[in-house]
């Protein structure tokens, strides 16, 4: 009778062994496929904060001030964002904007595709949850500071 009852359980810890490995699996992809985007926006409102600070030191009385300011702005977004790999495929030509306006306002602005991140960043659709990870169509951010 004893044996029986235990040829029984081995199925038991094979169900077990799937429901808890489908939960471990859940999990870890959710850190890794919503880390990375979210390190990534940390990452551009970082760069752009720094990139305005940056210009705040330059003298506006200056022949080539606003010169400056524009090639002061991208050297800092490309040295904060050097650490980006490849991959991703980021471009500061077409991803990153500095802006200086004639009221001396200075906006510095990336904007990254979410297209560019899922060709490298695998996208699971889920039935009842859709795709995960739920991204908005742009990562990005905007600083802004009147000099």
């Amino acid at each position: 009778m004893k044996a029986s009852l235990a040829g029984r359980e081995k199925g038991a810890v094979a169900i077990e062994f799937a429901i808890v490995f489908v939960m471990f699996f859940a999990v870890f992809y959710g850190l890794l496929s919503y880390g990375l985007p979210m390190l990534m926006v940390q990452s551009f409102n970082q760069a752009s904060s720094e990139a305005v600070r940056r210009c705040v030191a330059l003298d506006p009385s200056s022949a080539t001030w606003s010169a400056d300011v524009n090639t002061l702005a991208r050297q800092t977004l490309e040295q904060q964002l050097s650490w980006l790999p490849g991959a991703l495929a980021f471009q500061f030509a077409s991803d990153a904007t500095v802006t200086l306006t004639s009221g001396r306002l200075l906006t510095v602005s990336v904007h990254y595709s979410k297209s560019k991140l899922t060709s490298t960043l695998p996208v699971l659709v889920l039935p009842g949850f859709g795709e995960v990870p739920k991204l908005p169509a742009t990562l990005g951010t905007q600083t802004s500071l009147q000099l």
